[in-house]
């Protein structure tokens, strides 16, 4: 846990130092997520779980446990947030076949 928390501080230590050099760039971003992660016609703990998955499947790190956090303090529960884990691999695998069966058997012939 003391690892996780580690590394979401120091990501919010260098978004600190990038609003220092790039203050409008930053304040954009935040609005721009902000906005993003807001209650619409999904609710703020789904937005973490895709947030999660997304995270997951392109293999970022400190998204991963930041939206773990984000996830469980909208409510997730562990039970929920392994099921997206499922998913993703699910949805990564399913990315994988996909492109085995078109590009990689269209490339074979």
């Amino acid at each position: 846990m003391e690892i996780m928390n580690d590394k979401i501080k120091m990501y919010k230590n260098e978004m600190t130092h990038l609003e220092d050099n790039l203050p409008d760039v930053t304040k954009s971003y935040h609005e721009f997520t902000g906005q993003c992660f807001q209650e619409g016609a999904l609710d703020a703990k789904t937005k973490q779980l895709i947030a999660l998955g997304i995270g997951l499947f392109t293999n970022n790190e400190v998204c991963t446990f930041y939206h773990v956090q984000e996830a469980r303090a909208k409510g997730a529960t562990d039970a929920e947030i392994m099921e997206t884990v499922a998913v993703v691999g699910a949805a990564g695998a399913g990315h994988a076949f996909a492109q085995g069966v078109t590009r990689v058997q269209k490339a074979l012939h």
